[in-house]
């Protein structure tokens, strides 16, 4: 547990990683059309920038997940967070100084996700370990809160760099690492008498056993969260094209309209965590609720063609998404116990950067099909989505009865 008089630098370390991790994508996204041009690429190239960086941390978060599992936390956060740094610094290098650029910034962005890995997902196992309770939830929530902080952030901090220069957003993400680096060295203490790891037989053993007795729910949570990251950043993928060539809005304040939906998004994470405690059935009803919003947003959608229409009623989406995820995080931080707790909640980690791996170039072929399919396409995907939640999200207890409360069976396995 954590000290008093420490808790709020500890929670404030603990935020700034999923805040340096969604700056890996987001932060992008404004510059895309000045890359495009500069390097002479596609626009599908152009999005292979954010998918080969969640291709690469969906690869090695599992592996990561282990690692912190069988030595600890701290030590995997802070090699990842220097990677990450080094990594974009790479890429700005190689953007600035060669004419050929393109595959060097696919290298930088590489490292950079396989830095990522060892970040949030572990983070997250992190706030199991020293939160519990309603407190853990609360925490979660904040968790949550910084991520779309961070997505709200990015979009104006890449504006405003890309005034500079478009490569200038990749010497940012050294500087920016930094501060969370250090925050994480000084404040993040975990016990010293952590008991010595299982051998890895044993450590699988145990895996597949809650996969085997609670797999159902809990891939069905991971796929809830996939879903979020990748329509959100698919969204932003599809708006920040059409701000540009449609509305012929960039600079600053196409990052403040990209940020709209962001800042919903987080406003609405943050209050869902500090409000679900840790009642399940809670969680289910607002992540049904979450689902239903985000099928109705991207259905209505496929009507609205001006772009303060089209803003509020994507808000609707963003409200849905801000229920379902600090319920998501709630649910799987909490499925397992801490000898475990590592890999269960990387590997969803693993979803999540898949769900942004596939979203800018899934959007971008549907785009290029036609818009309403689009839309229509996502809306029934979101509603199928939403479904196998209410049929297959089902959390027993001990007794094997439905509980209302997330005390997992296989907490102490």
């Amino acid at each position: 547990m954590v000290k008093s008089k420490n808790k709020g630098m500890v929670i404030a370390a603990i935020g700034s990683i999923p805040l340096i991790m969604t700056l890996g994508n987001s932060m992008l996204i404004p510059i895309f059309p000045d890359m495009k041009s500069s390097l002479n690429i596609s626009q599908m190239q152009v999005s292979l920038t954010i998918t080969v960086f969640s291709i690469a941390g969906a690869i090695f978060i599992p592996i990561v997940g282990y690692l912190s599992d069988r030595y600890s936390r701290k030590i995997i956060i802070i090699p990842s967070l220097i990677l990450f740094g080094l990594g974009g610094l790479l890429a700005g290098i190689a953007a600035a100084l060669f004419s050929k650029a393109y595959i060097w910034v696919l290298i930088g962005r590489t490292l950079q996700g396989i830095g990522a890995a060892g970040t949030a997902p572990v983070a997250m196992a992190l706030t199991g370990d020293l939160f519990k309770g309603g407190e853990q939830s609360r925490v979660l929530g904040i968790f949550e809160a910084s991520n779309g902080l961070g997505k709200v952030l990015s979009p104006i901090i890449g504006a405003l760099l890309g005034l500079i220069i478009w490569h200038s957003v990749f010497f940012a993400f050294p500087a920016i690492t930094l501060i969370s680096l250090l925050l994480v060295l000084f404040f993040v203490k975990e016990k010293s008498n952590r008991q010595a790891p299982p051998p890895f037989r044993k450590y699988v053993r145990g895996l597949f056993s809650v996969f085997k007795h609670e797999g159902r729910w809990l891939f069905t949570t991971y796929l809830a969260g996939g879903t979020c990251l990748f329509t959100l950043f698919g969204i932003l993928f599809f708006l920040s094209d059409k701000l540009e060539t449609k509305y012929e809005i960039d600079g600053v304040l196409k990052g403040l309209i990209l940020a709209i939906p962001l800042l919903v998004m987080v406003t609405t994470s943050y209050i869902t965590g500090s409000k679900i405690g840790k009642n399940f059935e809670k969680m289910k009803k607002l992540q049904l609720i979450g689902f239903g919003l985000m099928t109705l947003s991207y259905g209505t959608l496929v009507f609205l063609e001006k772009i303060i229409p089209f803003l509020a009623v994507l808000a609707l989406s963003s409200i849905g998404a801000g229920l379902i995820l600090p319920c998501v995080n709630s649910l799987i931080t909490g499925a397992v116990g801490k000898e475990r707790r590592g890999f269960v909640t990387s590997l969803y980690g693993s979803v999540r950067f898949l769900g942004v791996a596939l979203g800018p170039p899934i959007f971008s072929r549907l785009m290029e099909w036609s818009r309403p399919g689009l839309f229509i396409s996502i809306s029934i995907f979101t509603f199928l989505v939403g479904l196998l939640v209410l049929l297959l999200l089902h959390v027993k207890g001990k007794d094997g009865k439905k509980n209302t409360k997330t005390k997992f069976r296989y907490k102490y396995v």
